[in-house]
């Protein structure tokens, strides 16, 4: 039976977590002298927008909400030269995705970053043209861990739940998963994202 399957980003697809911790406290650190610690950004600030990781670090009063577009935007400069450098073609990710699609399956990728650097990962590792559909936080009024982004996909495609297959990694993309009522496979990082993976349904 033909499945959608959809896709997390950072952690799943691209090991690109550490790169946008390590993008934010650069950013921090040059603008607020402030700095998440590793801690931290496991327990509570991982796999969220960094609009809402500002939002966080002003109500604990580390950040002013004045300085939230200074750090947003160097943090997204940092970025995308972190990316540029390290991002590589990923031809484990290409042939699971076209054995995937070869079997009849949907394939789609939900993220909490910002369009223009999820673009970026997903075309630096050669997979941007193979997807049927791409969300980011910037498509959706509420970002992960709320399951709007999930559930916008299930309905575009118009997939009953049970048929749907939500790849996470993070706590609040795995809240977020659950929360649509579909089926999640939890995974650590991207190394355990291949074909191998998907075996029982193809």
């Amino acid at each position: 039976m033909t499945k959608l399957i959809i896709f997390d980003l950072d952690g799943v697809l691209v090991d690109a977590c550490e790169w946008h911790r390590v993008a934010l406290n650069q950013a921090l650190k040059e603008i607020c002298d402030y700095e998440i610690s590793l801690e931290d950004h496991y327990t509570t600030f991982n796999g969220i927008p960094t609009r809402v990781k500002l939002k966080k670090l002003s109500d604990m009063g580390v950040v002013n909400i004045k300085q939230h577009d200074l750090v947003y935007n160097r943090k997204q400069e940092l970025s995308i030269n972190i990316i540029e450098k390290n991002a590589k073609l990923d031809i484990s990710k290409i042939n699971m995705i076209n054995e995937l699609k070869k079997k009849g399956h949907v394939v789609a990728c939900y993220t909490n970053s910002i369009r223009k650097t999820a673009y970026l990962m997903l075309t630096k590792i050669g997979v941007i043209d193979l997807f049927d559909y791409i969300l980011t936080n910037q498509d959706v009024k509420e970002s992960k861990p709320d399951p709007e982004g999930y559930e916008f996909i299930v309905n575009y495609f118009n997939f009953k739940k049970d048929n749907v297959i939500i790849v996470e990694d993070s706590p609040k993309g795995k809240q977020a998963a659950y929360a649509s009522g579909c089926n999640v496979l939890e995974v650590e990082n991207p190394s355990e994202v291949d074909i191998n993976l998907f075996k029982e349904i193809i």
